[in-house]
């Protein structure tokens, strides 16, 4: 007989504690020893080991001097600065530090002055190009970068520093100051901020010594934050105000942000230095507080497994590891090239297609998990079309649709990583279909085949030819689909006389109505690659412009967290019910921004029943 562990890869353990997603979710932030002056926006650099904090506010409106530093145990006020200021730009380390520009309170406007230090003392240097206060960036004493900020405007321009003179680089993308900035001059982050007329807000761009590109935003839009990291690869983002303040820490790793443990003080600038694992904090609105980050070390971690099974000693309980769709929450990611709408969508959150659309456009737009790049053109543009949505960047097929007259088509085309093939069309021209299933297997459902007539048709597709099969009980347009070929579901849409709420699930041979969504609505996205039991959809119209997202468990809907951003979202969503995507869509126009679908991991208690 086979053990569990040759079955699921892994033995039942024995912990004392739940076991985490990943080494950087077991963080925690402790306090550390006060420095000897509070203060509010000032600047810090090093490790945790071995950091400085120099200038800042105090209690009431001004600038300070002061400095000090950590040896990881106390902190020592040492030599001032030459110049008083906050909201500065810093780099460096304890013997070899940098600060530049800031805000000499109470002049109205920031400075261009800038500061080195030895180890002992401040040596006035050659100036910046541009005076400002609330820029962020990086490096070393000899080789920083520092961007954005705020002289009666937010800014974009960049500066990098050689160790001799200050040049002006590729301005940022988004004009804006009191972010979060960690990394090197020549790979960097800046993260969140502050834009005219100053909302916080979360995005996030990346420097690779050349240009800006914009990442996957923060989950916690928020200004005067503070970040920790090494290079543009990973960042960890605390603190700050959105208002109010917050105590919220995240993670990148290069391609998403997780939530992590908050710091004990919800606080905005204080001086911060360090990595994503060992971090520290100190000071910031007033306070005098520190706090230092620490990862636990490897001996001690265990990762977690999905559907692994655990003892664990101390609650004298078996457990599962498991997602947690209820919890999944929506995030921003990084906007397509174009902003439209009735596209098809296919693939996973970090790997997903976008094609056709509004205008009876043949774009087609690859995501990574970060950016969206434009690839070779459908034969036939169109817009209203299906796709095989559990289909790869590699091999996916898109079928119907229509141009305008309206000029409704059967026209199937396949994708094969770089090209578009036509193949044999369906057998029934229509618009506003929907679709699920892979490249050689996949099942068209529904449409309008002229107007106003709909159709319950459906048709499998073998990977050479299209079949007709049963039929949808009610024949409907603009719904949903999820699954594969031989298990899918069609979820709302509406009707000549209203939207629909009923939701249909096919078994290979025919159509059988289960529970009905909780909101009737057309124009939904759907994500769901694992059959006829498993199925999110997002987004609509009620009539209302929808942001509602609901789960099917194979039985019934839940309502969950909605979209940022309410919006028709056509066929445009895939991925799974646990890492969702939705690009584009219409909200009064045609919109670039991308959402993602994240459900954690949990650990849950095996009860008998």
């Amino acid at each position: 007989m086979a053990e569990y562990k040759d079955i699921k890869g892994f033995k039942v353990q024995t912990v004392s504690t739940d076991p985490a997603a990943s080494a950087i979710a077991t963080g925690t932030w402790a306090s550390a020893t006060s420095t000897n002056t509070s203060r509010n926006s000032a600047q810090g650099a090093g490790i945790q080991s071995a950091a400085w904090v120099a200038g800042g506010a105090p209690p009431n409106d001004g600038s300070k001097t002061e400095m000090e530093l950590y040896n990881g145990t106390t902190w020592t006020e040492v030599n001032d600065l030459n110049t008083a200021r906050r909201n500065s730009g810093a780099s460096g380390t304890t013997t070899a530090g940098l600060i530049a520009t800031g805000h000499n309170f109470p002049s109205p406007s920031g400075i261009t002055n800038v500061e080195s230090w030895d180890g002992t003392s401040w040596t006035e240097i050659a100036e910046v190009n541009t005076a400002r206060n609330g820029l962020k960036g990086g490096g070393i004493q000899t080789a920083s970068i520092f961007a954005g900020g705020y002289n009666g405007t937010e800014l974009a321009n960049a500066e990098v520093w050689n160790g001799s003179s200050w040049t002006e680089v590729n301005d940022l993308n988004t004009a804006r100051s009191y972010m979060g900035g960690s990394g090197t001059s020549t790979s960097n982050l800046v993260s969140a901020g502050y834009t005219v007329p100053a909302p916080a807000q979360n995005a996030v761009e990346s420097w690779n010594g050349t240009s800006w590109t914009s990442l996957t935003s923060v989950n916690t839009a928020r200004g005067e934050t503070n970040a920790a990291g090494v290079d543009n690869t990973s960042q960890l983002v605390f603190g700050g105000n959105i208002p109010p303040l917050t105590g919220a820490t995240e993670y990148w790793n290069g391609s998403s942000w997780t939530e992590l443990n908050d710091l004990a003080t919800a606080r905005q600038t204080g001086g911060q230095a360090g990595t994503t694992t060992s971090a520290l904090l100190a000071t910031g609105n007033t306070t005098n507080a520190t706090e230092e980050w620490t990862v636990a070390p490897a001996p001690s971690f265990q990762q977690e497994n999905l559907g692994q099974v655990f003892y664990n000693s101390t609650s004298n309980a078996f457990k599962v590891t498991k997602e947690s769709i209820p919890a999944g929450t929506w995030a921003s990611g990084g906007d397509t090239n174009t902003a439209t709408y009735s596209r098809a969508g296919a693939g996973t959150q970090n790997a997903a297609l976008l094609s056709g659309g509004n205008g009876s456009s043949a774009t087609n737009e690859e995501y990574n998990g970060t950016a969206w790049t434009e690839l070779a053109d459908l034969n036939t543009g169109r817009e209203a079309l299906a796709s095989s949505r559990s289909g790869t960047t590699t091999a996916t097929l898109v079928f119907s649709g229509e141009v305008p007259s309206p000029n409704y088509l059967a026209i199937n085309e396949s994708w094969d990583g770089s090209s578009w093939t036509e193949v044999n069309d369906l057998n029934t021209a229509r618009r506003f279909s929907t679709g699920s299933g892979t490249q050689t297997a996949a099942i068209c459902m529904g449409g309008e085949i002229s107007g106003p007539a709909l159709t319950g048709n459906a048709e499998t597709w073998n990977g050479t030819s299209w079949t007709e099969v049963n039929n949808l009980n009610t024949a409907r347009y603009r719904s949903a689909g999820s699954g594969i070929q031989t298990a899918a579901l069609t979820i709302g849409g509406d009707t000549p006389s209203a939207n629909v709420a009923n939701t249909e699930s096919w078994d290979g041979t025919s159509w059988t109505e289960v529970n009905d969504l909780n909101t009737a609505r057309r124009l939904l996205g759907a994500g769901g690659r694992s059959g006829n039991s498993d199925a999110l959809v997002f987004g609509g119209l009620e009539p209302a412009v929808s942001a509602k997202t609901e789960y099917y468990n194979g039985s019934s809907w839940s309502e969950l967290n909605d979209l940022s951003t309410a919006r028709r979202a056509y066929n445009s969503g895939s991925g799974t019910s646990s890492s969702a995507i939705l690009g584009g869509g219409f909200t009064t126009t045609g919109v670039a921004t991308t959402e993602e679908w994240t459900a954690p991991t949990v650990n849950s208690t095996l009860t008998a029943s």
